[in-house]
């Protein structure tokens, strides 16, 4: 167990990925080109999204590196530094959606040589291809390429999976030459998750990951899908110079890699939001409209919230207030002050453990012990909770006593999962990012 911190990426892992891809493809270093992917965290908007609600994201200095070359041809090999096997495919192959190419028998057609399992990781490259594709890209120059996450991190709750399709979306356009905007890929990355691997999310993690710019928490309306950038002043409460300066983010580890068998059930919190909204609507005369919550009116909720059984209340009662919790972060970060920025991350994560009713109890346990770790301004799980880890602002100047703290203390609680963290960090002190880029060597 132990902490680590620092910039990323380091100019150390920038030569490390250019000389492994100039060995896989026979070329110079200083010819690699290096798609940075960072991961998000969301300090505040737990579990609103679907339900149209306001969330805030920004990005860590963690997250996917993919070096590539551009080919000669449209080969694209690529490997991978977590995961065995290489994948091999061409660029201007016609990829269909996974439920597709299985109904039509298709799954193999794409090399025979290549060994099936091969690489499921390279499903991401294949919905990169096939999102391009589909909106009219003309893609005729593969890569050679080496993908890898930042060594030692469980990506749980980090939005690993949006990193990763986009690292492939900019190193694929700039192998091509294609100029494409934020907003494009954001549509390109939905269009891999969403269509190519049938998953049912939405964009705020790609959202985050585009957008963010360093020092700026992105707040976007998952109804409206509009997004804005707030740039914080100088910092209050005795702190001095940039707000980017008086604070780190700790990412706290439980060990736990699967989720609880146990847990009530997370799916089902989306279904009793909108059997909440619909009750609600109907009281207020409005059953034609969709039934989320953001089509509720708060008054609305607050007149006819006796008509919802309790665990329908509960739900609508976080959705509520957190939303409310955005829009005061939302103020909070623009005028500087961290200590009531801190305090509404506690409160959001009091209520996803209260009333949307999510979490488990190593998770818990890690958030009840970051409550009283030295420095920290506020905390709350990253993602469900039931997985994964917890997430802390935390005053910079105190941040290695905060991580030592939060070893020590959850070690005691829970020593057979904290035991799993050997092999890797326990805890992560992070600094805001910038949004996903490629870093070209400046002597190629």
């Amino acid at each position: 167990m132990g902490v680590v911190s620092g910039y990323w990426p380091s100019e150390s892992e920038l030569d490390k990925i250019r000389k492994k891809v100039a060995e896989l493809s026979g070329r110079d270093a200083q010819e690699v080109r290096v798609v940075v992917s960072p991961y998000r965290i969301c300090p505040l908007g737990a579990h609103i999204d679907h339900q149209g609600g306001t969330v805030s994201a920004m990005t860590i200095n963690k997250g996917i590196l993919l070096g590539f070359v551009p080919s000669d041809d449209t080969q694209v090999t690529l490997q991978s530094g977590q995961f065995g096997g290489e994948v091999r495919l061409r660029i201007d192959e016609v990829q269909l959606p996974k439920h597709m190419s299985e109904t039509n028998g298709l799954t193999e057609q794409m090399d025979s040589s290549t060994p099936q399992e091969e690489c499921k990781w390279g499903n991401y490259a294949r919905g990169a291809i096939y999102a391009l594709q589909s909106k009219g890209n003309h893609l005729k120059t593969g890569i050679t390429g080496f993908i890898c996450g930042s060594e030692g991190l469980d990506s749980s709750g980090l939005s690993s999976s949006a990193a990763v399709g986009i690292a492939y979306l900019l190193a694929f356009e700039s192998a091509n030459g294609l100029v494409v905007s934020p907003t494009e890929n954001i549509e390109y990355d939905r269009l891999i998750e969403n269509e190519y691997l049938g998953l049912k999310n939405g964009i705020l993690d790609q959202s985050a990951i585009l957008l963010s710019s360093y020092g700026c928490l992105t707040f976007m309306n998952c109804k409206t899908i509009k997004h804005k950038l707030i740039h914080p002043p100088t910092v209050q409460n005795n702190h001095e110079g940039d707000l980017g300066n008086a604070y780190k983010i700790l990412l706290a580890f439980s060990g736990l890699k699967q989720a609880l068998t146990t847990n009530p059930g997370y799916n089902r919190r989306v279904a009793e939001c909108q059997e909440a909204a619909k009750i609600l609507l109907r009281a207020s005369g409005d059953e034609e409209m969709e039934p989320v919550l953001s089509n509720v009116k708060p008054e609305v909720f607050e007149a006819h919230k006796s008509k919802l059984e309790a665990n329908l209340a509960k739900r609508a009662e976080h959705y509520f207030s957190e939303n409310e919790r955005v829009m005061k972060g939302l103020e909070a970060w623009a005028s500087g002050n961290l200590k009531e920025f801190g305090e509404l991350i506690t409160a959001s994560g009091l209520s996803s453990i209260q009333n949307y009713e999510c979490g488990c109890e190593p998770l818990i346990q890690l958030y009840q012990v970051l409550l009283k770790t030295p420095g920290v301004l506020g905390t709350r799980f990253s993602g469900a909770g039931f997985r994964g880890c917890c997430i802390a602002f935390v005053e910079a100047d105190k941040a290695e006593e905060a991580a030592t703290f939060v070893v020590n203390e959850y070690s005691k609680l829970q020593p057979e999962l904290a035991s799993h963290l050997n092999q890797g960090p326990a805890v992560l002190i992070c600094d805001a990012s910038d949004s996903a880029r490629v870093i070209s060597n400046t002597f190629s």
